[in-house]
């Protein structure tokens, strides 16, 4: 699988670091024990197309949101998390 870095361009996945849903960028109110608890342990596992957060660990260190089929391993879209959070 390859992965189109906005700042390095197209590399291996490799170099990346997978670490989950984007949901990550959209965190709970504090002191909300029951949406922490959903935004920490409760995730959906689909077939088909979601977006994951990746780190560009052997790279850029960029953090991105990656737009992927996950049964095809076809990548649809690749952006900034830093543009997406905003």
């Amino acid at each position: 699988m390859r992965i189109n870095c906005p700042i390095c361009g197209d590399r291996d996945r490799r170099e990346f670091y997978y670490l989950g849903a984007s949901d990550y960028l959209n965190r709970p109110a504090e002191g909300d024990l029951d949406a922490i608890h959903k935004y920490l342990h409760i995730r959906e596992n689909p077939a088909g197309v979601t977006k994951d957060l990746w780190h560009h660990e052997a790279g850029c260190s960029s953090w991105l949101v990656v737009e992927r089929n996950v049964s095809t391993h076809e990548i649809l879209g690749v952006e900034l998390a830093s543009e997406v959070a905003k």
